[in-house]
């Protein structure tokens, strides 16, 4: 059972972020939404490379039998740097709708609408 707490944490951030993004009007909390979801996308991804008593591949031990997944590694590195230009771009995006309309609200900005 305490093999799957990772999982569950998984869903509860992915969750969370969704719930974040469809029901939050404040375009900030929009934004820590996707961090939440990108946090719990990088954990199930080490969650799956993870063995148990595994070493490091670049370790070399003759007497150690099972070795963690290096390509998750690599995944989870590369997902972390796409994320954070994501979240850097949208904050940008964000500083200047408040530059522009003076509010972070969503209903507050009158100009996006049809």
């Amino acid at each position: 059972m305490i093999y799957n707490v990772p999982y569950f944490v998984v869903v509860i951030l992915i969750l969370l972020g969704f719930y974040v993004l469809l029901f939050k009007r404040n375009i900030m909390k929009m934004v820590m939404g996707v961090i939440f979801i990108g946090s719990g996308v990088n954990l199930f991804l080490i969650t799956l490379g993870y063995r148990g008593g595994g070493v490091f591949p670049i370790v070399s031990d003759s007497t150690a039998t099972v070795t963690s997944f290096p390509v998750v590694q690599v995944v989870v590195i590369s997902c972390i740097l796409v994320i954070a230009a994501i979240i850097a771009l949208m904050l940008s995006f964000v500083q200047s709708l408040y530059r522009h309309y003076g509010s972070l609200d969503v209903d507050s900005l009158g100009g996006l609408k049809k």
